[in-house]
């Protein structure tokens, strides 16, 4: 099993020493295995023969891989193993039983028909940090249900959300549920890790998705609910009003957002309609919210988005211009953040990084790996953990 070093010289990668095995597909468990592998972690992803889905979604050709997969699988190795052959599956335990950490969305009735679950893999590795990560608890009725992103963002109550704002139960347009799902198994991954230090064994993590997101989505909306009886309705009121949206301008549209009491009086003295919150003060200003938005919604477009950028720098209002992601990086913010950096990938040519927005003084985080091609590491990861040729040749 690797070991890590306690000391940190300057340079190098705070998770370096560290391996995870990243037994999943799809967004959420790669992505975070694609974050642990960024802070130094050798990262093992065991595929299947086909491989990782992911690889097929976007691509530019049928010969390249896909968008996802080209920043999803970096800094990691690919080792493809049929586990349902006996070959297969004995590689992939003595690959876990190398490792500190697993990471899996498989659900629980799957991972013990295959013998990987973590009573299967305790025993022989007592300080393997496993961390499952499935749509629903796995001592509930719904433990073994398919679970995508939309699935858990209706569970969860976000469909909810934008049925109230929007009048239809839209889904928010990105993969929220398997993302934060993912940071959350990088924390819960790393907790754990620290406990192992104080303990010296592991242990098993689960992050339910559906649990998950329902505490992410209640933190400002519990509301009334969060006295018992309960003293009102949920939902955050800010959020919920209508007009809580972006202000066209007088060329584009805009964040412009006066939070505080000061922003709201700075906004309408700039516009010259001090009128418009008379009688409101701090305190009332709750109570007027949906008035707030519709009153500074009738100016917004008395300036162009780059004066009110100025006027909201000099009376530190919120406000920030609407991102066309079309342009992205075009921004100096953006360009000069290195977040979409072009580099060259071995196989694929050049290609944008999406690179890591934590920046550490002494332990730098990055790129290491590019995106491997499937199986591309599978001979060099076995011959690591003994394997013979014969072996190899067995598995191959």
């Amino acid at each position: 099993m690797t070991t890590q070093s306690t000391a940190n010289p300057a340079g190098t990668p705070n998770l370096e020493g560290l391996r995870v095995v990243d037994l999943s597909t799809v967004i959420m468990a790669p992505y975070a295995c694609q974050l642990l592998g960024d802070l130094g972690a050798d990262v093992v992803k065991i595929e299947s023969p086909t491989g990782d889905v992911m690889r097929l979604l976007q691509r530019r050709d049928e010969e390249s891989t896909g968008a996802l997969a080209l920043n999803l699988n970096r800094n990691k190795r690919s080792v493809r193993l049929d586990l349902k052959s006996p070959a297969g599956k004995q590689a992939a335990l003595d690959v876990i039983a190398s490792a500190d950490v697993l990471v899996t969305n498989m659900r629980p009735r799957a991972l013990a028909k295959l013998g990987l679950s973590y009573e299967d893999l305790a025993e022989a590795n007592p300080r393997l940090v496993y961390c499952n990560a499935q749509g629903f608890r796995s001592d509930s009725a719904a433990a073994d249900l398919a679970a995508y992103d939309e699935v858990v963002q209706a569970a969860s109550g976000m469909v909810d959300l934008m049925r109230r704002v929007t009048g239809t139960p839209y889904y928010v347009p990105t993969a929220m549920a398997d993302k934060i799902c993912g940071l959350t198994i990088v924390y819960a991954v790393l907790a754990a890790l620290l406990g192992r230090e104080r303990t010296g064994r592991g242990q098993r993590v689960e992050v339910p998705m559906a649990d998950t997101m329902f505490a992410f989505t209640m933190v400002e909306h519990i509301g009334g609910r969060a006295y018992e009886p309960q003293a009102g309705p949920v939902g955050f009121p800010r959020s919920l009003e209508p007009g809580h949206a972006a202000l066209p301008t007088k060329d584009g549209h805009a964040c412009i957002l006066p939070y505080s009491w000061a922003n709201v009086v700075a906004y309408f003295d700039v516009v010259g309609h001090p009128e418009e919150v008379e009688g409101w003060d701090a305190v009332t200003l709750q109570d007027h919210l949906g008035d707030l938005y519709e009153a500074v919604g009738r100016y917004s477009r008395t300036h162009t988005t780059q004066e009110w950028s100025q006027i909201c720098a000099e009376h530190s209002i919120p406000f920030a211009p609407v991102m066309d992601l079309d342009h992205a990086g075009e921004h100096d913010y953006w360009s000069q953040g290195g977040l979409l950096d072009v580099q060259e990938h071995p196989q694929e040519g050049a290609y944008r990084v999406i690179g890591d927005p934590v920046r550490f003084s002494e332990s730098p985080s990055g790129v290491r790996r590019h995106s491997p091609a499937l199986g591309a590491d599978t001979e060099e990861v076995m011959a690591e953990l003994g394997w013979d040729s014969e072996r190899l040749a067995a598995l191959r």
